[in-house]
């Protein structure tokens, strides 16, 4: 049959039912397992596998390709899987194309990957002007939405020319989550993301997961994640399971009131470079909406200067100044704090959380008059 997204989430990764067991067993903490003769078991060590990530990475499986026949692999933060994946299928020649408006530490990947003689080559975002650095590369990794900045590009397109080119490609789904976008069903060969943000959504764990339709590239990126040893914890892991049963009642909410704040923001004299894919205004709007079924919790704007933006942090009452985002708490900063982002110093990235939509954009809207 065919689930609905909330059905989906609250189902996925259960196992069968068994009678006098709970419906979702709890975390399993073993460093070893019972190991009589040849290890040929599904468990063996602690650091290879865990049937509390076994759950959990059917359940992030079922989200990211209902139907499909993929595999995930859980770790224990999002820079942990796009380590995994970058450093599990580069080498010492190859070339990989990066965003140059994505996550702050992928300046710090590319240093790492620079130092192995791995060339690295950057082009924004928007105007899927990275398919001009695709000749010869190994590998394209696509930030879609790019973070902070929000813009968009066609990952059909885009993977349709690095497959041409012989590369793979990888999609950072960290702001849409699987129910806003399905990166693998558009072409990509693995889908990436932080748990820590919208997966999970409750700011209190760390996570990060690699799902991939090619068995050999799965098979790479779990020998990494052996070496690597960048295991989630199985808490962690049990916790991250427990919350996807509200991801789609979590995410529904938060980018119908991100609709309604970029709409009030919108209308207001002191903002500017406001950016959100839902708003039919925004530049990337029309692209957004062929490969997008949400459009996200996040919307960012422009004030006058880091002063005025500073004043308007501390007058919120109803966001908290941390730099996380996908939360059922809304959160919000002046990006430019970082260093780290082409973001002018009245840069706001604003998160939308699950108050109560009226409440939050009042709150908005009274703040920037303080």
């Amino acid at each position: 049959m065919t689930w609905g997204d909330g059905t989906r989430a609250v189902r996925a990764g259960l196992p069968e039912p068994t009678a006098y067991e709970p419906t979702l067993p709890g975390p399993v903490f073993a460093a070893h397992y019972h190991l009589p003769g040849e290890p040929t078991g599904p468990y063996t060590y602690g650091r290879d596998d865990n049937p509390t990530w076994t759950h959990l990475e059917r359940a992030i499986g079922e989200l990211e390709a209902p139907g499909a026949e993929v595999e995930t692999l859980v770790f224990a933060s999002g820079m942990a899987a796009i380590s995994a994946v970058l450093f599990s299928q580069l080498r010492a020649g190859d070339a990989v194309v990066l965003p140059s408006d994505g996550y702050q530490a992928l300046p710090l990947v590319r240093e790492q990957l620079e130092a192995y003689g791995i060339e690295v080559r950057t082009a924004p975002t928007g105007g899927d002007a990275q398919l001009d650095a695709l000749e010869g590369a190994r590998l394209l990794w696509i930030e879609t939405p790019s973070n902070p900045g929000l813009d968009v590009c066609d990952v059909r397109r885009l993977a349709k020319a690095a497959h041409a080119q012989g590369a793979l490609v990888a999609v950072d789904n960290t702001l849409a989550t699987p129910l806003g976008q399905r990166p693998l069903e558009l072409g990509a060969d693995l889908s990436v993301a932080s748990g820590t943000k919208g997966l999970t959504g409750h700011g209190d764990l760390l996570l990060g997961y690699v799902t991939c339709t090619d068995p050999a590239v799965a098979a790479s990126v779990r020998r990494w994640r052996k070496i690597a040893g960048a295991i989630a914890g199985p808490m962690e892991a049990w916790l991250a399971h427990r919350s996807l049963a509200t991801l789609q009642l979590r995410v529904d909410r938060q980018c119908g009131t991100a609709l309604a704040l970029a709409e009030a923001l919108a209308a207001r004299p002191e903002v500017s470079g406001l950016r959100y894919p839902g708003l039919p205004t925004d530049p990337s709007h029309r692209v957004a909406s062929a490969q997008m079924r949400r459009f996200g919790s996040v919307v960012s704007f422009v004030l006058a200067d880091r002063e005025r933006a500073e004043r308007f942090l501390a007058a919120l009452r109803l966001a908290e100044d941390a730099t996380s985002f996908g939360g059922v708490r809304s959160t919000a900063e002046r990006r430019g704090r970082w260093g780290g982002d082409a973001v002018p110093e009245g840069f706001i990235r604003f998160s939308v959380g699950a108050e109560d939509p009226a409440d939050l954009v009042a709150d908005v809207l009274r703040a920037l008059e303080a």
